[in-house]
């Protein structure tokens, strides 16, 4: 039994997957989603649609959503905060 086996759309589910895991993460999040995105649209494109690419493509985009929300979030609180202080 042969199995073709797509490292890159493996590659941007883990990553979509650990991005929203650490999106609270001042931004790790948008940077692994970023990847996973990047590695979701190249195995889409060299090795057609997947149901693994898609899944991944869907987490990186709600990894990068997620911590694009959470890292204004904390820079709102932040200033906030620097603010009140004054």
């Amino acid at each position: 039994m042969n199995q073709n086996s797509n490292g890159a759309a493996v590659a941007s589910l883990v990553l979509g997957i650990v991005g929203l895991c650490t999106g609270w993460l001042y931004g790790l999040g948008c940077i692994l989603g970023i990847i996973g995105l990047v590695m979701a649209s190249n195995a889409k494109k060299n090795n057609g649609p997947s149901g693994m690419a898609t899944a991944g493509l869907v987490l990186s985009i709600l990894a990068v959503v997620f911590g694009a929300v959470t890292l204004a979030c904390t820079v709102c609180v932040g200033g906030a905060a620097c603010a009140s202080a004054l």
